[in-house]
């Protein structure tokens, strides 16, 4: 910033707004750190944004020469949808940006003493080395609260990098055989294989399938999304089966490695997921939380098939958790008369149930469980999120009724707009819907704190 910058009009406002604009572009930038709950994608604000939000500032205060104040609501609008908003493209990132700018541009910027966060102060010199002065004074280490986070935060950034570390080590290690007397690569890949191939579910017969489903209702939205996910987990295990097989066969020399199969004992060597698996299927960390998924999953959906429908249902255990919900919110406008299915909404209510073994599931929607809070926790006595426990990163909610209603109301103040994703990287793909929680605060705390649900944390 050049001197002539600060100089460039005497007006009360310019000051604050330029130094409250800068602080803006430091927060949004420092959050990128943070991972999915600092912002779901991470975008590359540069000085470009902060550079053409200073020259709109100028332009603006010049046309409201004869006016007096300034008009928040278009200053507002311009910072959080255009300079800074034209970069995003999430809707809950573009609802934190809306809520940074609500929360600090207001006539309040203004008054003397106004604080950012206890020990940002708003700084209005005239010249660059008092600023520079002043920003000498500032803390070392910036408290995780500045950038509207819990200081949780630090150590999921902590961990992020960690394991950042050990994947790149990870990846330059040899990968052929050393002549030490340890166990050879072969060897470790053929036990785990033999190991995984033993505990592979059997494949699912599909007359049996279509008797059950049949006996069921057939037509129920609910049983056609079941038969759905049956055929998908069933290209899951077959994909599997075959892969190890054949990954045997390679490595006692019967059939050529080929590309696929190499990759594959390389990631099964490395305990991580091979990529044929996972294009195929779902994303995990390792490849033992991967197998352990397939299991539970498979578990389920048989349950469902040949002992009937179950009482609460596991969330990040289906494919297409969306569809779940879809065909449940047609189950319920079937079951009124009059209702039409664009005009029907979600709704949910969280129980006090922690456990998924119920005498009976509820009258109208489903239970759903498995689902995590990430950025809070979970007061149990006061049923609402609170601020999280220091060291304790997720939380596990207790079991959620979800349901369908045929209005569209705006919900109450003290609920809050909580996002639900399948896995811990908060994209598109991985949003499922958002759900209504109560919550101490205002809702534009928990915005700041980049409250969400997640089905799966590993």
């Amino acid at each position: 910033m050049a001197q002539e910058m600060l100089e460039y009009t005497n007006a009360k406002p310019y000051l604050p707004l330029v130094y409250g604009i800068s602080f803006l572009h430091s927060v949004v930038q420092e959050r990128r750190r943070f991972g999915p709950i600092g912002w779901n994608i991470p975008y590359e604000f540069n000085f470009s944004d902060w550079y053409a939000s200073i020259m709109f500032t100028q332009n603006h205060l010049d046309s409201k020469e004869r006016i007096a104040g300034v008009d928040w609501v278009c200053l507002r609008y311009m910072l959080a949808e255009v300079m800074y908003g034209g970069r995003v493209t999430d809707d809950y990132d573009k609802r934190l940006l809306v809520n940074f700018a609500n929360l600090w541009f207001s006539d309040d910027m203004l008054e003397d003493g106004f604080y950012f966060y206890k020990g940002y102060p708003l700084l209005k010199h005239k010249q660059k080395e008092e600023y520079l002065e002043d920003l000498g004074k500032l803390p070392e280490f910036d408290d995780p609260f500045v950038f509207g986070l819990h200081p949780n935060g630090y150590i999921t950034l902590r961990n992020t990098m960690a394991m950042d570390i050990l994947d790149t080590i990870l990846s330059v290690q040899p990968k052929e055989s050393g002549g030490g007397g340890g166990e050879s690569r072969e060897s470790v890949v053929t036990r785990e294989v033999e190991e995984m191939l033993s505990k592979l579910p059997e494949d699912y017969n599909p007359h049996e399938v279509k008797a059950r489903l049949k006996e069921m209702g057939a037509l129920n939205s609910l049983n056609i999304f079941l038969r759905q996910e049956i055929d998908r987990m069933q290209r899951v295990i077959k994909l599997v089966k075959v892969t190890l097989k054949d990954l045997l066969l390679a490595i006692e020399g019967i059939i050529i490695m080929n590309e696929n199969l190499r990759e594959a004992f390389d990631a099964i060597y490395d305990a991580k997921v091979p990529m044929v698996w996972k294009r195929g299927s779902w994303e995990s960390a390792s490849l033992g939380f991967w197998y352990t998924e397939l299991l539970m999953r498979n578990k389920q959906f048989h349950k469902w098939c040949f002992k009937g429908r179950p009482t609460a249902f596991w969330m990040t255990g289906f494919f297409n958790p969306q569809g779940f919900l879809t065909a449940m919110k047609q189950e319920v406008a079937r079951a009124h008369k009059g209702w039409a299915l664009d005009a029907v909404y979600l709704d949910n209510k969280v129980t006090k149930h922690f456990t998924q073994v119920i005498s009976a599931g509820p009258k109208e929607g489903v239970y759903v469980y498995g689902l995590y809070l990430d950025g809070c926790t979970w007061d149990k006595k006061q049923d609402r999120i609170v601020e999280s426990v220091p060291k304790v990163i997720y939380t596990e909610m207790p079991m959620i009724h979800i349901f369908a209603i045929n209005t569209n109301e705006p919900r109450p103040k003290d609920m809050y707009t909580c996002p639900v994703y399948k896995k811990p990287r908060r994209t598109d793909l991985n949003f499922i819907t958002p759900l209504w929680l109560p919550c101490k605060f205002s809702f534009e705390h928990w915005i700041l704190r980049g409250v969400g649900l997640l089905c799966d944390i590993k």
